[in-house]
């Protein structure tokens, strides 16, 4: 795989301001961010119509917080968590009251990925619903390596978003914006690594092997069930 890097600082640990004043200095025209209501009620959406129900959610790399937020509203969880390690971000989102209800136990943790996989055991509890929206291509091989099969065991669903070189090269073709600090992987690489872990059963939507086969899943349309 390729994982050539040209940034200054590592995604592992968290990025400080400079990171987030370069890469979020138009919100109001990314992904994620203008359109966060749209996204959680498509992810909303698609688990409606096979009729499975989300009580906890985990958002593994919060960033500004827009899409947990909203996802928050949207299923009004039991429980939920969330971790990010960038400083910056992290200090302005905890700022916020972003829990739609006392209901929901909200955890926030000052936590890269792979502290998050290094703190479960035996006794941890799984969620429902993940989120990782734009976090996988600040991580090594190594580190993905590491983190991704606890993910599988860890929620039963994930939505995930993670732009490929290709997605990349748009961006400076298109949008005339250039991310220095992100590693470029092929749409080959990513699977690769997913593939022992996870199934495609829709746009950004995956299901863990970990707790679902061909037999148990609720999503039945096999003609769609990717990996």
């Amino acid at each position: 795989m390729s994982t050539k890097k040209t940034k200054k600082e590592s995604g592992a640990i968290g990025f400080s301001s400079q990171y987030w004043e370069e890469n979020y200095n138009e919100p109001e025209e990314m992904d994620g961010i203008v359109n966060a209501g749209q996204h959680a009620k498509y992810i909303s959406a698609f688990f409606a119509v096979d009729y499975v129900d989300i009580s906890s959610v985990i958002d593994l790399g919060f960033g500004l917080g827009h899409l947990f937020e909203e996802v928050l509203k949207e299923f009004m969880p039991y429980r939920a968590m969330g971790i990010e390690p960038s400083t910056y971000a992290f200090d302005r989102v905890k700022e916020r009251k972003i829990s739609p209800c006392d209901s929901t136990k909200l955890t926030l943790k000052k936590w890269d990925l792979v502290t998050w996989s290094e703190s479960i055991h035996k006794k941890s509890k799984w969620y429902d619903l993940g989120l990782c929206t734009s976090v996988f291509q600040y991580l090594t091989d190594k580190e993905l390596k590491k983190v991704i099969p606890m993910m599988s065991k860890q929620m039963k669903y994930l939505y995930l978003s993670v732009p490929t070189d290709y997605e990349l090269q748009r961006q400076v073709s298109d949008l005339e914006f250039k991310d220095r600090y992100a590693i470029h992987r092929t749409k080959r690489d990513y699977l690769e690594l997913l593939r022992p872990h996870f199934t495609i059963i829709g746009s950004r939507v995956l299901e863990s092997k970990f707790h679902f086969n061909e037999e148990t899943t609720h999503f039945t349309d096999y003609l769609y069930r990717r990996l």
